[in-house]
């Protein structure tokens, strides 16, 4: 007799979650900030965004998923438009998967201050902490309300694939918590990436990070991928 190793195959119970960070967002402006929801930096997508959020849509289609979730960002709820268009499902908002508050930098400020390597930007980096920022959010207030949202999703989804659609520290915190890494060694997801958890009663397991492949073709002028 021989075996052959073993395919994945969810645990029962168990709940496949699927993170898509959202599409690019308009360049930040300082003569024209992002107007704010709930003090957070609300912009729109870019068109590149735009674009990534039809390669998501393409990507998703063909995954058995039951819901899609949100934020109540802009951002997050224009890229999941195409999918849940093409699947036919309603997008929820989910009130604790938001971005990170950015505190005194929001607006699109906090893309300034990275650009400009700012003492402050860089002392954040060293102890991996968003509340080294004025006002930001800590670490011990991000675990608090992505637990709550985490055990929401899971006991309303118990055995089925969920998209959500969210944001770069957002992602960057749960595979953190997943994996017991340091906290922002999951930093940098790509816009439109897409990262897989296993939520459980036993706790988080990460299945993947940052997969691009659906974006490859998408290319900017400059080389970069959007």
């Amino acid at each position: 007799m021989s075996y052959r190793q073993p395919r994945f195959t969810r645990p029962p119970g168990a709940t496949e979650l699927l993170l898509i960070r959202h599409g690019e967002s308009r360049a930040a402006d300082p003569a024209n900030p992002f107007p704010l929801v709930d003090g957070q930096g609300d912009p729109e997508l870019h068109d590149a965004g735009r674009a990534q959020a039809e390669a998501v849509a393409l990507r998703l289609r063909e995954l058995p998923l039951s819901a899609l979730y949100a934020t109540k960002l802009r951002r997050t709820q224009e890229t999941a438009t195409p999918t849940a268009v093409a699947l036919g499902l309603p997008i929820a908002v989910d009130p604790d998967l938001h971005e990170v508050h950015l505190g005194a930098w929001e607006g699109g400020l906090f893309r300034k201050k990275v650009a400009d390597l700012d003492p402050v930007y860089l002392e954040m980096q060293r102890q991996q902490r968003w509340d080294v920022i004025p006002g930001g959010e800590s670490p011990e207030a991000l675990d608090a309300r992505l637990d709550r949202a985490l055990a929401r999703l899971h006991a309303a989804h118990p055995d089925a694939m969920i998209a959500a659609f969210v944001h770069g520290g957002v992602i960057a915190h749960l595979l953190h918590r997943a994996s017991g890494s340091q906290r922002f060694a999951f930093t940098g997801a790509e816009n439109g990436s897409l990262s897989q958890l296993l939520l459980t009663p036993e706790g988080i397991k990460v299945r993947s990070f940052n997969d691009v492949s659906h974006l490859l073709h998408l290319e900017a002028g400059d080389g970069r991928m959007t």
